[in-house]
């Protein structure tokens, strides 16, 4: 077609015609404007189709990702809420002098309470990856991007807390590294020391029960149990929300 353009552009410059030969260069510009608004669209449709393809990648990715992260986020809820009950029926203890546990009963609480520290380590290899290489932006929602870009400040926030919270815990550990109380007491009492340290447990044990009069014990056990409440229902709990609405949006998203 070009050609045929060129052919007849070239006989009218012979004839002399240039009114014409505008016309026929105007029609071959046309012409080659449009050819080359066909290529761009067409390219613009691969590249669509390719990010497209990218991005449902990505999403079925981010979905297990994030299914995995929720259920370590349920386990750690669990947890937390194991460690505050336990130390509440201390209290409980602390508030009832008619109603008062052996030493058997009092070292397993203690153990219970304080044996599991928190840290949710969720699974953000995907996430970051996306992030780092600015990939994020080939999410299409606009709300599930939001979702995600406040995920990392989100995480950092809930260290935080976890941190405070372990930091209560040790308190309540530290009284048990001077003479007035017995770690060996809470060990053997509880199982620790026959079962995950394997040594005999002692026949007469050091008593921990004056912690059931001591000010100082009942006030870091107040102070961790409702930093621990706090870490559930101000961080915790939220975070699952947002998990849940992230998955929601993925499965949106998805094309089956």
């Amino acid at each position: 077609m070009i050609k045929f353009f060129r052919k007849v552009r070239f006989g009218l410059i012979g004839e002399n015609k240039l009114k014409k030969y505008l016309l026929y260069a105007m029609g071959e510009i046309i012409l080659v404007v449009i050819g080359i608004l066909i290529a761009l669209a067409i390219n613009n449709k691969n590249v669509s189709r390719t990010i497209q393809k990218k991005e449902q990648t990505y999403l079925v990715g981010l979905k297990d990702e994030f299914k995995i992260s929720r259920n370590k986020l349920q386990e750690l809820i669990n947890v937390n809420k194991h460690n505050y009950e336990e130390a509440l029926q201390i209290i409980r203890y602390i508030s009832n002098s008619n109603e008062q546990p052996d030493e058997k009963q009092l070292s397993e609480l203690i153990y219970n309470t304080l044996v599991f520290d928190l840290s949710y380590n969720p699974n953000n290899s995907l996430l970051n990856e996306m992030i780092n290489s600015g990939s994020l932006k080939d999410i299409s929602n606009s709300e599930l991007r939001i979702y995600l870009t406040n995920w990392v400040s989100t995480l950092e926030d809930i260290t935080k807390q976890e941190n405070d919270l372990g930091g209560q815990r040790e308190m309540i550990v530290d009284m048990f590294r001077t003479n007035k109380q017995s770690i060996r007491t809470v060990f053997d009492l509880s199982g620790v020391t026959e079962n995950e340290l394997e040594i005999a447990p002692l026949n007469n044990n050091s008593s921990n029960l004056g912690l059931l009069n001591s000010t100082e014990f009942e006030n870091k056990l107040l102070l961790f149990i409702l930093t621990s409440k706090a870490t559930e229902k101000a961080h915790y709990e939220p975070l699952m929300k947002n998990i849940d609405a992230i998955l929601k949006l993925i499965e949106q998203e998805i094309k089956q």
